[in-house]
C-alpha cells in the first residue's frame, strides 16, 4: 500500500512529459525580429524616423527609407508641411523683432535657397520624395528650368527682415555655373533686393557643406556684418563656425547634405 503514492505521482509526471513533448508551440514564446516589425505601424515608425532626421539624431542618411515614401508625400504635399514652416517662420520674426538694428548697415541675415526660400516639390514629386538615389543631371535639368515656387512662409518673413532693415545674404550649395538660373528662379518666386548671392566657386568644390558655408559666414563677419539670423533645411547650412546668434531649421524629410 506504501506504494501506491509513488506511483501516483509518477504517472502524473509521466503524463506532464508526454504532453509538453507533443505540443507543437512552447510554453512560453518569446516574440521574433520579424514578429517586432511587423507589429510596428508604418505610420508610427515613419513619424519617429522624421523627428529623428530633423533633430539630427539619424546623422547621415541617404534615402528615405521605402516604407516611408507614402508618409512623406503625404506629409510633404499636405497641410503639415507648409504649418511647420509657417511656425519656424512665426519664431523666426518673434526672434527679428528683438534685435536692435543698427545705422550702418551690418545686421545681417543668412538664407539658404533650396526647401528654404525655394521648394522643389515638383521635381522631388517625380524622383519618389527622396526614396530614389540622387541624380545630378536631371536635378541640374530641374534648376535650369528656374520654376521653383517660393515657400509661403519663407517668403512673408523675407521681405518682413528687408522691412525691419537686415540686409539679406543667400547663401547656396549650388554651382556658380547656376547663378543665372539661381537669381531669375529666386525673381520668379518673388523675392528681390538680396545684399548677395553665393553660391559654389571653383575653389569651393568638394569641400563639405558646412565647411563651405561655415567660411562663406565667416567671410561676412570679416567684412563688418554682424549675423543675427540663419535660416536653412539642412542642419549644415547652420553649423560649423561662424554661426548665426540663432538658427532655423526648415523641416525637409527628403534628403540630407553632410
Amino acid at each position: 500500500m506504501a506504494s501506491h503514492p509513488l506511483s501516483l505521482s509518477f504517472l502524473l509526471l509521466s503524463f506532464l512529459i508526454s504532453s509538453v513533448s507533443s505540443s507543437s508551440q512552447p510554453i512560453i514564446q518569446l516574440p521574433t525580429t520579424t514578429d517586432q516589425k511587423s507589429n510596428v505601424d508604418d505610420d508610427l515608425y515613419c513619424a519617429s524616423w522624421h523627428l529623428s532626421v530633423e533633430t539630427n539624431n539619424a546623422g547621415s542618411w541617404k534615402q528615405i527609407p521605402i516604407r516611408c515614401e507614402s508618409f512623406v508625400q503625404d506629409y510633404m504635399t499636405g497641410p503639415r508641411y507648409m504649418s511647420d514652416s509657417e511656425i519656424v517662420a512665426n519664431y523666426s520674426l518673434a526672434y527679428a523683432s528683438s534685435v536692435e538694428i543698427g545705422r550702418d548697415g551690418k545686421d545681417a541675415w543668412v538664407f539658404d535657397i533650396d526647401e528654404t526660400l525655394l521648394t522643389n516639390l515638383p521635381y522631388y514629386q517625380a524622383h519618389g520624395f527622396g526614396s530614389e538615389p540622387f541624380d545630378e543631371n536631371s536635378w541640374d535639368v530641374w534648376v535650369d528650368l528656374a520654376e521653383a515656387p517660393a515657400i509661403p512662409a519663407s517668403l512673408k518673413l523675407y521681405n518682413e527682415l528687408k522691412q525691419m532693415g537686415f540686409k539679406i545674404f543667400v547663401l547656396t550649395g549650388r554651382s556658380e555655373n547656376q547663378r543665372n538660373a539661381t537669381g531669375k528662379n529666386l525673381l520668379f518666386a518673388g523675392y528681390t533686393d538680396w545684399e548677395r548671392l553665393i553660391l559654389r566657386g571653383p575653389s569651393d568644390d568638394g569641400t563639405l557643406a558646412t565647411v563651405y558655408k561655415s567660411e562663406k559666414r565667416s567671410d561676412l563677419v570679416n567684412e563688418g556684418y554682424r549675423i543675427h539670423g540663419s535660416s536653412g533645411d539642412q542642419w549644415s547650412d547652420l553649423l560649423g563656425f561662424a554661426v548665426a546668434k540663432r538658427s532655423f531649421k526648415l523641416p525637409n524629410p527628403m534628403y540630407y547634405i553632410s
